[in-house]
């Protein structure tokens, strides 16, 4: 593979000046520039583009970490934030971490080191002084769906309101042992989602239905909303409604209640708490308190360029974001 001192020795210059020739860097006679790219275009020369962005002090390139992309919200939120960066000249690069603290922890320390300029992060909540030393090093780190670190900017939705306002459609609908399959409080949304929930059937005097998440178990699956809605219809034979706080998992609730001969919404209603796109593709469509997945993905990756752009301009300075949407109820056959 040829090197700048093949391209120089061919172009009759100094490696110095190949460089600055190739990388733009200072003034380079036009005759003497013309000279070295056709000697670098003889010779098949090409820059090392991970070299370039450590001179240069950036990658043009975003790291993201997410749980999962199949049949889940991540799938959606990395495309809107592929989508984004590709339109501002910026690349990606992927980690499934399958909501593993150790797998995250690991992609986490490939990335630093200026092989990326951002980090997305949809994390477990487990490896924030990681997350803090990356800041801390120079790279910024913005949060998608998952706000863990207030000191670090964040693009979510409100999860409270999913829950909250989902237990008031169902209770207009006419129902009044509502379950909730939710996950590990120790993620965020997860955790807002209970305690719109909890509120939610306290303001209008219901029994509380949950299904305690274990430790052991990955929330965000199929597998997770199938055991959970099982032993919800063995523990509460007669429960009319379940919310399942992501799409999967509702769909594991629909196959549980297909087994058993209960028919949705008749007999019992499925609603999903944080729906996307698949659930208008389900055999039986689902409810959901839909957020703008595709929205929030292009947000936070240009969230996460305008952060490096400012740190590359000498005065700029972006500040730590906190960014919120809205679910919207979309009702379909499930509910």
């Amino acid at each position: 593979m040829p090197t700048l001192k093949d391209v120089a020795r061919l172009a009759n210059v100094d490696v110095s000046t190949v460089s600055r020739a190739l990388n733009n860097t200072a003034h380079v006679h036009p005759a003497t520039k013309a000279r070295i790219l056709e000697a670098a275009k003889e010779l098949g020369y090409r820059p090392n583009p991970i070299a370039q962005g450590l001179r240069r002090g950036r990658q043009h390139t975003l790291g993201i970490l997410l749980p999962r992309l199949q049949l889940t919200i991540f799938a959606e939120i990395a495309q809107g934030a592929q989508e984004e960066a590709r339109g501002l000249g910026y690349s990606i690069i992927y980690a499934d971490t399958g909501d593993d603290a150790k797998l995250e922890a690991e992609s986490l320390n490939r990335m630093r080191g200026g092989i990326v300029d951002d980090i997305i992060i949809a994390g477990t909540g487990k490896n924030g002084r990681i997350l803090r030393d990356i800041r801390a090093e120079g790279t910024p780190v913005v949060q998608v769906v998952r706000m863990q670190e207030h000191s670090m900017s964040s693009v979510v939705a409100d999860y409270y309101a999913c829950s909250y306002e989902a237990v008031e459609y169902l209770v207009d609908k006419g129902c009044r042992k509502i379950g909730l399959i939710y996950g590990p409080s120790n993620i965020s949304p997860y955790k807002r989602r209970y305690e719109g929930y909890q509120d939610a059937v306290r303001e209008f005097e219901l029994e509380s239905i949950c299904v305690t998440p274990s430790t052991s178990s990955v929330p965000n699956s199929f597998e997770f909303g199938y055991r959970s809605a099982v032993r919800m219809l063995d523990e509460y034979p007669d429960i009319d409604a379940i919310m399942a706080a992501v799409d999967i998992q509702g769909m594991g609730a629909l196959r549980a209640l297909r087994e058993r001969g209960i028919r949705c919404p008749d007999d019992v209603r499925v609603m999903s708490l944080t729906g996307h796109a698949i659930g208008n593709m389900l055999e039986t469509t689902m409810t959901a308190m839909e957020v703008p997945a595709l929205d929030m993905g292009r947000k936070a990756a240009r969230m996460a360029i305008e952060t490096v752009e400012a740190k590359a301009s000498p005065g700029d300075k972006a500040s730590v974001q906190h960014l919120v949407f809205s679910p919207t109820l979309v009702v379909r056959e499930s509910a």
